[in-house]
């Protein structure tokens, strides 16, 4: 029975159209649980840089707290720091002349009309947009799998169930035991679209589901440097706007670092 109805006699019964449909569901099918393998990973590593960028709220001074985000070149929350801290240094350079080598000023540029807390946003955005890019890559092969497998196994059940007709058209008997087997072997191939699709949309749901919620951490964590660059890099502790020393932290007013 098995080796009658199974899928190798539909394989082996089957035509080049049968078999390339059924290629196309196997590669469609490893494609989307090899993206849902590396989103998944990468979720996890992402969920645990997110609770440790509490820790970075809790040292002693802005060098302190990159430590406390790790070594890990990839991690968002440390490059969504470092990209604040260069913007910071960048805009308060430009406006302090004495930072400048040579005391020269600079050819005028259009981001020199920003004052350090539009810059800084526009840096800290930048940096996330491109954050979110990469953690999008790959849902559209779920998406795309997940709403054309069903279609692809269609289209392998139909192909199947003409030529069951024209088999049975050509023998002249339409019985039963000679209309369940053919039929039942073209609509295995609707099965196999299902098998592909679901796993792909469940997953897509999930990885979304997963991105928004480390996104959300990330914007709440760009949003409360931000409000530490601007308020903490522009005054000193006497009320008048300085920039950093060429050897100082960005932020020369801020001794212990506190969430806003």
């Amino acid at each position: 029975m098995e080796t009658q109805f199974g899928l190798a006699h539909v394989w082996s019964q089957g035509d080049w159209v049968t078999r390339a449909v059924a290629v196309i569901l196997l590669g469609m099918s490893l494609a989307s649980w090899l993206v849902i393998l590396i989103k998944v990973l990468d979720l996890r590593t992402h969920r645990q840089q997110a609770q440790g960028s509490e820790a970075f709220w809790h040292a002693t001074d802005f060098e302190d707290g990159l430590r406390q985000l790790g070594t890990d070149a990839n991690n968002p929350f440390r490059q969504l720091a470092e990209t604040g801290r260069e913007a910071t240094r960048h805009i308060l350079r430009n406006d302090d002349p004495t930072a400048r080598p040579g005391n020269t000023a600079p050819r005028p540029q259009l981001h020199d009309q920003l004052d350090v807390s539009d810059w800084v946003t526009r840096e800290l955005r930048n940096s996330i947009d491109e954050f979110t890019a990469k953690l999008q890559g790959g849902m559209a092969v779920l998406a795309s799998v997940g709403s054309t497998a069903p279609f692809v196994g269609l289209f392998g059940t139909v192909w199947g169930i003409y030529h069951a007709l024209l088999g049975i058209g050509a023998a002249g008997q339409a019985t039963i035991d000679k209309v369940a087997g053919p039929i039942g072997e073209a609509l295995i191939m609707t099965a196999l679209g299902l098998a592909v699709a679901i796993p792909a949309v469940l997953g897509y749901n999930a990885l979304v589901r997963g991105n928004k919620g480390v996104l959300h951490k990330l914007n709440r964590f760009g949003h409360d440097l931000h409000a530490l660059f601007v308020t903490g890099a522009r005054v000193s502790q006497g009320g008048h706007t300085a920039g950093p020393a060429p050897s100082a932290s960005p932020a020369p007013a801020v001794v212990t670092l506190r969430k806003p």
